[in-house]
């Protein structure tokens, strides 16, 4: 099947005071949260990068990469939104490839 992979890719650090306040384990289970509560299958990545913020400081951050695959553009959108707001970001990077998918089944179960 053909369809779009998005990753959205959200900072760690708090936007005012350029440091991670909590733990990456509570921001993975935020994370967690908001994608049951869309109902959207996922897999998050745990990563670093750096950003260049407005005023133009920089800083280097923990960042997490939230995949999601064959999911609706405005809800991809609303969950960056909601992301942006709880992990206090100044902005979240989205990204849009083009994918293929196919699940494969198999078992180990006696004949």
């Amino acid at each position: 099947m053909k369809t779009q992979q998005w990753t959205i890719y959200v900072g760690l650090n708090d936007s005012d005071t350029h440091e991670q306040k909590l733990l990456t384990e509570k921001y993975v289970s935020l994370l967690k949260k908001v994608c049951y509560n869309y109902q959207v299958a996922f897999s998050v990545s745990f990563i670093n990068g750096g950003y260049f913020h407005a005023d133009g400081s920089y800083v280097e951050e923990n960042t997490l990469a939230l995949m999601l695959m064959d999911v609706e553009e405005s809800k991809v959108d609303d969950i960056a939104s909601d992301l942006c707001a709880f992990f206090n970001q100044e902005s979240v990077m989205v990204t849009k490839t083009p994918a293929q998918i196919k699940f494969i089944s198999d078992s180990l179960k006696e004949q």
